[in-house]
């Protein structure tokens, strides 16, 4: 299991633009073992799927390339999963993983922020004051599950969107 993790955080490395300009922020890795940077997760789908109303040529071979290199990153607040964990639990692990995170920002220096579950929204800006980072910070709903969560995330996500394809 750990060289599980550490081989998903080298390949996460692999990713990370040389300026950041939009750093992604989920809870934790999930337990299943899907990994955003592998391309097999549900969040990748729906990131993805995002970036293609930009973009609709963008494909699977395409997206990692693309979302790097217009400075996009996408980093955990949890290093550990905590998707199974009962609510006390995960709320402790994420609070004990704020300055982890704050350290991460403080090194990204990422223009702006997006927080992909409203549940870390505090950890993440706690984070952020930590790191004495000042910026926008993006709230948007897991899009996984439902699809309001879906269209809200979209919705959101669409201006942050249009101005890194204006840049590019």
């Amino acid at each position: 299991m750990r060289q599980k993790a550490e081989d998903a955080e080298r390949l996460r490395r692999r990713h990370r633009p040389a300026c950041v300009r939009l750093l992604f922020i989920g809870e934790s890795p999930p337990a299943s073992g899907r990994f955003f940077y592998r391309q097999d997760s549900g969040l990748y789908r729906a990131i993805r799927d995002a970036f293609r109303t930009m973009d609709p040529s963008i494909t699977d071979d395409t997206f990692l390339e693309i979302f790097q290199r217009l400075g996009c990153y996408l980093i955990d607040a949890c290093a550990v999963p905590v998707d199974r964990l009962d609510a006390k639990s995960r709320r402790a692990a994420c609070l004990a993983g704020e300055p982890a995170l704050a350290r991460r920002i403080h090194h990204l220096e990422p223009a702006a922020i997006v927080t992909l579950v409203k549940s870390i929204r505090d950890n993440v800006q706690r984070a952020a004051g930590r790191a004495r980072w000042r910026g926008p910070i993006l709230d948007v709903p897991y899009p996984g599950r439902w699809a309001s969560h879906r269209k809200i995330f979209l919705e959101r996500l669409a201006p942050k969107l249009e101005q890194l394809f204006a840049g590019r």
